[in-house]
């Protein structure tokens, strides 16, 4: 049965009402022994416990999408079918434009309306097979926009979690598409790529050698299926992404070692050390850790890379960390740092959204 499904959540349910009803109907019943009558009672709450537990599990994360698959939850779930040494531009000495073109098949999400789409994408240049969820704005399908390119923001979703926490979690296409109809936000392509490929580790959007290239993931395969598959530039200046908790540290990564591929990224909520995270794979090697701060991405950079970022969250959840990174910025980097309340949940990251996208409207260029 699927983490995810009626089945599964339907067979829970009916456990738990088992495991009220049982109790009131044969407690009294009980008869043997008196450490027979003491076991079997307190099998029947244990019974209750465990299926209360389960219920609010599998409801909570039917609703928010934490784990998509037993795999992911298990942390046996793994999407890499290879991992080899691709250098620090993450090509392989291979030229994504020069590649065949990707073309897709897309199919309705459940639950989310038609106009969330999700492929299953075979990663040429990174060696990582899993999903990707697209929802286009409404002026895509519209006659008189036939002709129109638009820009794009990649969703990056947090550990746990999955494409599917973008839009069923912090419901950014509800926040959003009234904002794009009425022209307060520019339409953008929102496009959520699977990003725990190691079961439930944190690969903090890192290639490495052996075990996996979840930048190019990000960065070049998805980018490319996109512009293959829909009315999208290549541009940097067209592509932005943005991230909440670890993906909002792979966001604000990803736009700093790859200005060619992205102009702006959205922080929430996020960190510059990725130590902060304890599923982390950079983390557990001290060098690894030290070179992928973003501090010290940012320091090392060859030029200032040509990216604005917006780095928000709580004082010691995503501001001071935005605030370290505007001290050591040099033109043409810019960065905004912005204080919020709230907690470090969904919640809070999707109310900031109609802001960050009003941001992203004056720094992401149409196409």
């Amino acid at each position: 049965m699927s983490l995810t499904g009626t089945p599964l959540f339907a067979t829970v349910v009916a456990l738990t009402l088992i495991a009220v009803v049982l109790p009131l109907a044969v407690w009294s019943k009980v008869r043997g022994p008196a450490a027979v009558r003491v076991a079997s009672r307190a099998l029947m709450v244990v019974f209750a416990q465990v299926t209360a537990i389960a219920l609010v599990f599998i409801g909570v994360n039917r609703d928010m999408n934490f784990y998509a698959s037993w795999g992911d939850l298990l942390g046996t779930g793994t999407y890499v079918t290879a991992a080899p040494d691709l250098g620090p531009d993450g090509l392989g000495g291979k030229k994504a434009e020069a590649a065949p073109k990707v073309k897709q098949a897309f199919q309705p999400v459940e639950g989310l309306g038609g106009r969330v789409q999700k492929t299953e994408l075979d990663g040429k240049i990174s060696g990582v097979k899993g999903d990707v969820m697209v929802w286009l704005p409404p002026q895509y399908d519209d006659p008189a926009h036939k002709d129109r390119k638009f820009p794009v923001v990649e969703l990056i979703p947090g550990i746990p979690g999955t494409g599917k926490s973008w839009f069923q979690g912090l419901k950014a296409h509800e926040v959003l598409e009234p904002l794009m109809k009425s022209g307060k936000v520019q339409p953008f392509i929102l496009v959520s790529p699977r990003a725990m490929l190691l079961g439930n580790a944190d690969t903090g959007c890192a290639n490495l050698p052996g075990k996996v290239n979840a930048d190019s993931w990000f960065s070049v395969d998805v980018r490319k299926m996109v512009v293959d598959n829909f009315r999208v530039s290549e541009e940097a200046r067209t592509w932005g992404v943005a991230g909440y908790s670890a993906g909002a540290y792979c966001a604000a990564k990803l736009a700093i070692n790859h200005p060619d591929r992205y102009s702006a990224a959205v922080s929430l909520s996020g960190y510059n050390d990725p130590g902060q995270e304890p599923s982390s794979l950079v983390a557990q090697d001290p060098e690894l850790r030290r070179t992928h701060n973003l501090k010290h991405v940012l320091q090392t950079a060859p030029t200032p890379p040509a990216v604005a970022l917006w780095m928000s969250g709580a004082e010691h959840d995503g501001y001071l960390s935005g605030t370290d990174l505007k001290a050591i910025a040099k033109s043409p980097t810019t960065v905004h740092a912005e204080k919020v309340t709230g907690g470090h949940n969904l919640d809070s990251w999707s109310k900031q959204l109609p802001q960050t996208f009003d941001w992203l409207s004056k720094t992401v260029k149409a196409p």
